[in-house]
């Protein structure tokens, strides 16, 4: 599917509504651009706090994770 949009003057654009349907987005989404080596730019719907996100996450949070850590914050 291609379809073509204007950049306005302040770097602004309407995501034609087939794309919009396409990537089931609507106001208030968000949107990642991932700019490729061959110079294609790729967009794709982010969900905020996804599974994907949350297991990234994850796996920085050991460093809070000792037994003097959970000492000190036990009652909060």
């Amino acid at each position: 599917m291609t379809a073509i949009a204007k950049i306005t003057a302040k770097g602004q654009t309407t995501i034609p509504a087939d794309i919009r349907a396409a990537l089931h987005v609507g106001p208030g989404d968000l949107l990642a651009w991932d700019l490729l080596d061959d110079g294609v730019a790729r967009v794709r719907r982010v969900n905020p706090l996804g599974l994907e996100y949350l297991k990234a996450v994850e796996a920085t949070l050991t460093e809070w994770a000792s037994p003097a850590d959970e000492e000190a914050y036990r009652d909060l």
